[in-house]
Parts: C-alpha cells; sequence; structure tokens
C-alpha cells in the first residue's frame, strides 16, 4: 500500500503540524474563551449570593414581624381574659339579672377584640403575601433578565406558602 510506505517520510511534518494547530486551539481557548467564562460565571455566582441575603433578610422581617403580631395577639387575648374574669367576679356578687347582662358584655366585647385581632393577622399576613411575591418577580427579573407577571407570581408564592 502506498499511503503506508510514505508514512515514514511524512510523519514527523504531520505530528509538527497537529502540535502547532493544537497549540493554536488550546491558546485561543486557553487565553481566549476561559477567562470570559469564568469572570460569568463569577458575576453570577455573585448576584445569586447576594440575591438570597436578600431574600433571607426579607425572610427575616416577615418572621420578626409576625412575631410581633402575634405577641400583641397573646397580650390581646390576655387583656380580654383579665377584663372577663374581673367583670365574671364583680357579676357573681350582683343579683342573676346582673350576672347575664354583664356575661354578654364580656362576651360582645371578646369577639370584638377578636375581629381585630383577626382582621390584624390576616393584614399582616397579605402584606406578608406581597413581599413575597414582590421578592419573587425581583428575584427572577434578576436571575433570569425576565419579568414574571404579578398573577403568575402570586400564585406560586401561594402555593408555596398556604400548601
Amino acid at each position: 500500500m502506498p499511503q503506508l510506505s510514505q508514512l515514514s517520510e511524512v510523519y514527523l511534518s504531520q505530528f509538527l503540524w497537529l502540535a502547532v494547530a493544537l497549540g493554536f486551539i488550546f491558546f485561543v481557548i486557553a487565553r481566549g474563551m476561559v477567562p470570559k467564562i469564568q469572570a460569568t460565571v463569577e458575576d453570577r455566582q455573585k448576584r445569586i449570593s447576594s440575591d438570597l441575603e436578600a431574600a433571607q433578610r426579607a425572610r427575616s422581617e416577615a418572621e420578626s414581624t409576625e412575631a410581633d403580631y402575634r405577641s400583641r395577639i397573646d397580650a390581646s387575648r390576655a387583656e380580654a381574659m383579665k377584663l372577663a374574669q374581673a367583670a365574671k367576679q364583680e357579676s357573681s356578687r350582683d343579683a342573676e339579672q346582673r350576672t347575664h347582662e354583664m356575661t354578654a358584655e364580656i362576651d360582645q366585647k371578646i369577639a370584638e377584640a377578636e375581629a381585630d385581632i383577626r382582621g390584624s393577622l390576616q393584614k399582616a399576613m397579605a402584606d406578608l403575601d406581597e413581599v413575597a411575591v414582590e421578592a419573587a418577580r425581583e428575584m427572577v427579573a434578576k436571575l433570569t433578565g425576565k419579568t414574571v407577571p404579578a398573577a403568575a407570581a402570586t400564585r406560586a408564592v401561594k402555593a408555596e406558602l398556604h400548601g
């Protein structure tokens, strides 16, 4: 075969050109493309970590707000219970008619206080949902560069938070 017989005459030049081509490819990729890719990856990692830190801060704020509302609810209930107990003790000294009147009045105040508490809690949860929706939209926008419609973000946050 003539292809094999001339191999001993040209193999050095072919190896030389192979080395030159591989060297050129190596320097183009290693010196040109890899630093750009690494810079892009590092920038993305920095953005992700800063977004995660912001999300953690928002979550901490939401948790502290929720704890504050819970403490207010507990204090309101304790105060309502104190008022109810005092009114019950006072009414036991009065006649049966007076007892019934005072109990009805106290029950109404408790119901109003609990209604106010429920309203405050619902408002706090709605505010928390709004903050979570905005944070999710901003994170998606920063991470992907795409905007998410408010309705889609609201559905996703409600599905995640409220099961």
